[in-house]
């Protein structure tokens, strides 16, 4: 009998082990999922936990964060760098003068394919210059300086050959709350004040003369001096 009840305690020790040994690994898994950028997979897996769970805080937090609502006002309010697109799209459409339009122009051609932060890296450059002893003082002399000169473009678009057409709407709209956010004064922290930035396929001359600050998106961005 003592044997019996042994092997039954050993039996129930196993059966334990297993148990816990597939539950980690289930944990393990779904973690390395999430971790690995699975994120929607991961979320799945957790909604079909907490289906049948009242409705609190808790399962909420088990969706994905595009699904958990509108953005929150002080998220809206946050650095353009920062904050999410969807916070960016519940913004007021921008509207500005001259100077909104050439920052918003500087955006939409020279980086509508990227990422917001890659927006708004771009559009820091050329704030970043108008405040810098060596360059004009306006965002409009800025983005055209050297524009019809050889060689002299400061902003490639303004001398590629190409007319200045607007063909994507949502993405001059999305440039231009960009540059209304930075116009208005939100905080330039992206860049670490560049004033010079190359896509990361070319090596300019003059790339290894200035210190790197940062690399956003596809492009890399320069300093060139305490003043800039």
């Amino acid at each position: 009998m003592i044997w019996k009840k042994a092997l039954t305690g050993l039996l129930f020790v196993c059966v334990g082990l297993i148990l816990a040994t597939t539950q980690a690994a289930q944990a393990q898994s779904l973690a390395m999922s999430i971790a690995g950028g699975v994120e929607m997979r991961g979320f799945s897996r957790l909604a079909s936990l907490t289906r049948d769970a009242p409705d609190t805080e808790l399962v909420r937090a088990a969706q994905p964060l595009s699904q958990q609502g509108k953005a929150r006002l002080r998220d809206e309010n946050r650095d353009p760098g920062v904050q999410n697109d969807t916070a960016l799209v519940d913004t007021p459409p921008a509207t500005g003068d001259a100077q909104w339009r050439c920052l918003t122009e500087a955006i939409y051609f020279e980086a509508r394919g990227e990422p917001l932060d890659g927006q708004v890296a771009v559009a820091e450059v050329v704030l970043n210059r108008v405040d810098s002893k060596r360059y004009p003082d306006t965002v409009c002399e800025v983005v055209n300086q050297g524009t019809g000169k050889l060689n002299a473009c400061q902003f490639s678009y303004t001398c590629d050959g190409i007319p200045e057409r607007v063909t994507e709407p949502k993405a001059w709209d999305k440039a231009g709350r960009v540059a209304r956010r930075l116009i208005d004064g939100a905080p330039r922290l992206l860049t670490r004040n560049a004033t010079l930035y190359h896509a990361d396929y070319v090596d300019p001359y003059w790339a290894a003369a200035y210190p790197r600050t940062v690399k956003v998106g596809r492009h890399i961005f320069h300093r060139q001096g305490p003043d800039a």
